[in-house]
């Protein structure tokens, strides 16, 4: 199983001392976090996408391209590429950069965004998000499969004859998670392609994750890519440690209280017990992220939000800490115990991908001329019942 931690990149007022980082401080605080990782043994950076104010992380392919540089071991993604308000050309050619200056640590994650007002500064409505997301998904394989593609769609200009550059390394595209906290529509699309699905899981409670990933699993399956127990699941999760519970509490709560994204709603404690914020000792989040297992199954990766809401990059560093240090050990430990041999530990690696493709190429030449495939282009109207 895959651990790592992903950042939002907000630059927050740290409410214990009333000091703003500046921008440049938190673009450099994400590379000591990234490598911090890496040190502790975790196996996986992401960074979000934003381009408006308190966040920074504009440019994802480029901060992790500097990471990439940085680490030997670490896999970097995104926590968010913005499929909807990005050009699926501009990701199709930066993402293949950074697959080939990573020598293939790396995958991305497919998101809407949850900022309105981005959509109109690229050119985009916020009404069509949906539309896009999976429009634009659609062309992106393609760019990433097709040396030369032919293309007309409702939300950008038409191609011909385009070939995306560089290729893929190894003529392999990088894997795709789908991510979504609310949209059935984009468990959906994840399951149509037998992409992996991430639900963000910090807002919501422990039944709406349920929810999502069940009917995700549930359409893996109806699509032929394997078993609903083989689909390929990442969560989301906030912790924050301290050696006991009380120092834990009695820090982060300021951080709590104060943050755009968590103050002047329900208290900590109602917080903690309806979501998966987890603020305690290193047991009490190793027993709480051991749960997530009973209402998703069996998953694959596991991220932690830990630099948010104004939070100073010391503290960070000691919770990389204790999180690589406590933590993390014993939950690879208890999840690979659980899991059933036949269940993927992790999301497929470059390696594994190249093999795939190899092992289809082969297959393909034995396969009768009457077998065709369905077309990537179509989604099949989503599932959306057991939401309502």
């Amino acid at each position: 199983m895959e651990f790592g931690i992903f950042t939002v990149g907000d630059v927050t007022t740290d409410p214990t001392t009333g000091r703003t980082p500046t921008e440049h401080e938190r673009i450099k605080n994400t590379i000591a976090i990234a490598t911090k990782a890496e040190e502790v043994g975790l196996d996986v950076f992401a960074t979000g996408q934003h381009h408006n104010p308190p966040f920074v992380p504009s440019a994802p392919t480029t901060t992790l391209a500097y990471i990439a540089a940085q680490t030997s071991t670490l896999k970097l993604s995104t926590s968010t590429t913005l499929i909807t308000t990005t050009d699926p050309v501009r990701i199709a050619e930066d993402y293949a950069t950074l697959q080939h200056l990573s020598d293939g640590r790396m995958d991305l994650m497919m998101g809407r965004g949850n900022t309105g007002p981005v959509y109109p500064w690229f050119g985009k409505d916020i009404r069509d998000g949906i539309s896009l997301a999976i429009e634009n998904y659609a062309l992106l394989r393609r760019l990433w499969r097709e040396e030369n593609v032919d293309w007309h769609g409702k939300h950008r200009t038409p191609l011909q004859g385009f070939t995306s550059t560089p290729r893929p390394l190894d003529g392999v595209a990088p894997f795709v998670w789908h991510g979504s906290i609310r949209s059935p529509e984009i468990a959906e699309q994840a399951a149509y392609y037998g992409d992996g699905f991430f639900s963000n899981h910090i807002f919501w409670p422990a039944s709406h994750t349920q929810q999502m990933v069940a009917l995700y699993r549930r359409r893996f399956e109806h699509y032929g890519h394997g078993s609903a127990d083989q689909a390929i699941v990442g969560l989301g999760g906030q912790v924050f440690m301290a050696k006991n519970s009380q120092d834990a509490v009695r820090t982060f709560r300021p951080y709590f209280d104060n943050a755009p994204v968590y103050g002047h709603g329900p208290s900590l404690e109602d917080f903690t017990s309806q979501t998966p914020l987890t603020v305690g000792s290193p047991q009490e989040v190793i027993e709480k992220t051991l749960g997530f297992r009973e209402y998703v199954g069996d998953y694959q990766r596991q991220l932690f939000l830990m630099d948010h809401a104004g939070l100073p990059l010391k503290l960070v560093l000691e919770q990389l800490d204790l999180l690589g240090e406590e933590v993390i050990p014993v939950l690879r430990r208890e999840f690979e115990a659980l899991r059933p041999s036949h269940v993927p530990a992790t999301a497929p690696s470059h390696a594994a991908l190249v093999a795939a493709s190899v092992e289809r190429t082969s297959s393909v030449v034995e396969r009768p001329a009457s077998v065709v495939e369905r077309p990537a282009s179509v989604v099949e109207p989503v599932e959306t019942t057991s939401l309502r």
